[in-house]
């Protein structure tokens, strides 16, 4: 097996890592009711996703 001649410094692993940070959630607001909702997943208010309701929400 191969083993590093140097350890690695930190400073070279953070920049490496600079990728992994966790994105923000998109939200975009209702067609149907206004209401706000994670982008591309169904309205949790009123059950429609691009204009067509998929899921029965008992208010």
């Amino acid at each position: 097996m191969a083993h590093p001649k140097r350890k690695t410094s930190k400073a070279r692993r953070d920049k490496r890592r600079s990728h992994h940070k966790i994105s923000d959630v998109v939200l975009t607001e209702c067609t149907n009711c206004g209401a706000m909702h994670k982008y591309h997943h169904v309205c949790m208010e009123c059950g429609y996703y691009r204009g067509r309701q998929v899921i029965n929400v008992s208010n």
